[in-house]
Protein backbone atom coordinates (compact mmCIF):
# COMPACT_ATOMS: atom_id res chain seq x y z
CA UNK A 1 0.00 0.00 0.00
CA UNK A 2 1.46 3.51 -0.81
CA UNK A 3 1.84 5.88 1.53
CA UNK A 4 0.18 9.90 1.08
CA UNK A 5 2.54 12.43 1.49
CA UNK A 6 2.12 14.98 3.96
CA UNK A 7 0.85 18.07 1.71
CA UNK A 8 -1.95 14.53 0.37
CA UNK A 9 -3.05 14.09 3.87
CA UNK A 10 -3.30 17.54 4.68
CA UNK A 11 -5.82 18.17 1.81
CA UNK A 12 -7.36 15.10 2.24
CA UNK A 13 -8.20 16.06 5.86
CA UNK A 14 -9.09 19.59 4.72
CA UNK A 15 -11.59 18.22 2.40
CA UNK A 16 -13.24 16.11 5.21
CA UNK A 17 -13.55 18.94 7.52
CA UNK A 18 -15.26 20.89 4.42
CA UNK A 19 -17.46 18.23 2.96
CA UNK A 20 -18.45 17.35 6.91
CA UNK A 21 -18.74 20.70 7.72
CA UNK A 22 -20.87 21.25 5.14
CA UNK A 23 -23.96 19.14 6.84
CA UNK A 24 -23.75 21.52 9.52
CA UNK A 25 -24.66 24.54 7.43
CA UNK A 26 -27.93 23.36 6.79
CA UNK A 27 -28.78 21.66 10.37
CA UNK A 28 -31.80 23.59 12.38
CA UNK A 29 -33.39 23.42 15.81
CA UNK A 30 -36.92 22.78 16.05
CA UNK A 31 -38.41 24.04 19.47
CA UNK A 32 -42.51 24.89 20.45
CA UNK A 33 -43.69 27.86 22.39
CA UNK A 34 -46.45 30.04 22.70
CA UNK A 35 -47.93 33.60 22.27
CA UNK A 36 -50.83 35.51 22.46
CA UNK A 37 -52.72 37.87 20.37
CA UNK A 38 -56.01 40.33 20.74
CA UNK A 39 -58.84 40.94 18.20
CA UNK A 40 -62.00 43.42 19.38
CA UNK A 41 -65.76 42.89 17.80
CA UNK A 42 -67.19 46.31 17.01
CA UNK A 43 -70.39 47.44 18.51
CA UNK A 44 -73.82 49.42 17.65
CA UNK A 45 -75.41 52.14 18.61
CA UNK A 46 -79.22 52.00 18.76
CA UNK A 47 -81.05 52.85 15.76
CA UNK A 48 -84.51 54.51 15.82
CA UNK A 49 -87.96 53.98 14.75
CA UNK A 50 -89.62 57.03 13.23
CA UNK A 51 -93.61 56.73 12.87
CA UNK A 52 -94.33 57.68 9.36
CA UNK A 53 -98.31 57.45 9.18
CA UNK A 54 -99.95 60.20 10.53
CA UNK A 55 -102.88 59.23 12.39
CA UNK A 56 -105.85 62.19 13.46
CA UNK A 57 -109.21 62.53 13.88
CA UNK A 58 -109.41 59.94 16.55
CA UNK A 59 -113.09 59.89 17.87
CA UNK A 60 -115.73 57.69 19.08
CA UNK A 61 -117.35 55.51 16.14
CA UNK A 62 -114.22 56.02 14.05
CA UNK A 63 -112.10 53.23 12.69
CA UNK A 64 -109.00 51.99 13.99
CA UNK A 65 -106.18 53.76 12.51
CA UNK A 66 -102.80 51.62 11.60
CA UNK A 67 -99.48 52.89 12.94
CA UNK A 68 -96.03 52.33 10.15
CA UNK A 69 -92.70 54.17 10.04
CA UNK A 70 -89.31 53.59 8.94
CA UNK A 71 -85.77 53.42 10.61
CA UNK A 72 -82.76 55.54 10.76
CA UNK A 73 -79.64 53.71 10.68
CA UNK A 74 -76.14 55.37 11.63
CA UNK A 75 -74.12 52.48 12.34
CA UNK A 76 -71.49 51.08 9.47
CA UNK A 77 -73.39 47.93 9.21
CA UNK A 78 -76.91 46.19 9.00
CA UNK A 79 -78.39 46.01 12.01
CA UNK A 80 -81.06 43.13 12.50
CA UNK A 81 -84.58 43.88 14.01
CA UNK A 82 -86.97 41.22 15.39
CA UNK A 83 -89.70 43.43 16.22
CA UNK A 84 -91.39 47.09 17.07
CA UNK A 85 -93.17 47.38 19.86
CA UNK A 86 -95.81 50.00 20.25
CA UNK A 87 -97.01 51.96 23.43
CA UNK A 88 -99.01 54.47 25.12
CA UNK A 89 -96.47 56.75 26.61
CA UNK A 90 -98.26 59.48 27.30
CA UNK A 91 -101.41 61.50 26.71
CA UNK A 92 -102.17 65.48 26.66
CA UNK A 93 -105.10 67.24 27.26
CA UNK A 94 -105.59 69.96 24.62
CA UNK A 95 -105.20 72.95 26.81
CA UNK A 96 -108.73 74.18 25.77
CA UNK A 97 -110.20 70.72 26.92
CA UNK A 98 -113.31 70.73 29.48
CA UNK A 99 -112.69 69.50 32.76
CA UNK A 100 -112.08 66.14 33.10
CA UNK A 101 -109.86 63.13 32.69
CA UNK A 102 -108.11 61.82 29.24
CA UNK A 103 -105.71 59.35 29.47
CA UNK A 104 -104.24 56.40 28.23
CA UNK A 105 -107.28 53.72 29.00
CA UNK A 106 -109.24 56.45 26.34
CA UNK A 107 -107.53 55.04 23.78
CA UNK A 108 -106.94 51.30 21.80
CA UNK A 109 -103.20 50.07 20.73
CA UNK A 110 -104.20 46.85 19.19
CA UNK A 111 -101.23 44.54 18.19
CA UNK A 112 -98.45 46.57 19.36
CA UNK A 113 -95.60 43.78 18.46
CA UNK A 114 -94.74 44.03 15.19
CA UNK A 115 -92.78 41.55 13.58
CA UNK A 116 -89.89 42.86 11.44
CA UNK A 117 -87.36 39.69 11.04
CA UNK A 118 -85.12 41.77 8.78
CA UNK A 119 -81.69 43.63 8.58
CA UNK A 120 -82.41 47.01 8.76
CA UNK A 121 -79.73 48.40 5.83
CA UNK A 122 -76.75 51.06 6.95
CA UNK A 123 -78.33 54.52 6.55
CA UNK A 124 -80.51 57.34 7.35
CA UNK A 125 -84.23 58.03 7.56
CA UNK A 126 -86.16 55.46 5.35
CA UNK A 127 -84.49 52.56 5.46
CA UNK A 128 -86.31 49.11 6.50
CA UNK A 129 -89.84 49.31 7.32
CA UNK A 130 -92.67 48.15 10.28
CA UNK A 131 -96.62 48.28 10.38
CA UNK A 132 -99.25 46.74 11.67
CA UNK A 133 -100.15 48.45 15.27
CA UNK A 134 -103.43 50.21 15.48
CA UNK A 135 -104.86 52.89 17.34
CA UNK A 136 -108.42 53.78 18.33
CA UNK A 137 -110.51 56.24 20.01
CA UNK A 138 -112.79 54.09 22.86
CA UNK A 139 -116.43 54.73 22.65
CA UNK A 140 -117.08 54.65 26.21
CA UNK A 141 -121.32 55.10 25.49
CA UNK A 142 -121.99 56.06 29.20
CA UNK A 143 -118.99 58.34 29.84
CA UNK A 144 -118.51 61.72 28.77
CA UNK A 145 -115.19 62.14 27.27
CA UNK A 146 -115.14 65.71 25.77
CA UNK A 147 -111.34 66.07 27.78
CA UNK A 148 -110.25 63.92 25.12
CA UNK A 149 -111.25 66.39 22.28
CA UNK A 150 -107.63 67.66 20.55
CA UNK A 151 -105.55 65.43 22.92
CA UNK A 152 -102.05 63.94 21.62
CA UNK A 153 -101.68 60.53 22.22
CA UNK A 154 -97.72 60.56 22.47
CA UNK A 155 -96.50 56.31 21.23
CA UNK A 156 -93.23 54.95 22.01
CA UNK A 157 -91.31 52.45 20.14
CA UNK A 158 -89.18 49.85 21.13
CA UNK A 159 -86.89 47.99 18.90
CA UNK A 160 -85.76 44.62 19.85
Amino acid sequence: MRKLSKKAFAVAVTTAVLVGGSGVAFAFWTAGGSGTGTATAGTVTAITAQQTTTVAGLMPGVAAQTLSGTFTNSNTSPVYVSTVTASIASVVKDAGAVTGTCGASDFTLASPVMTVNAEVPIGGAGKGAWTGATLAFNDLSTVNQDACKNATVNLLYTIA
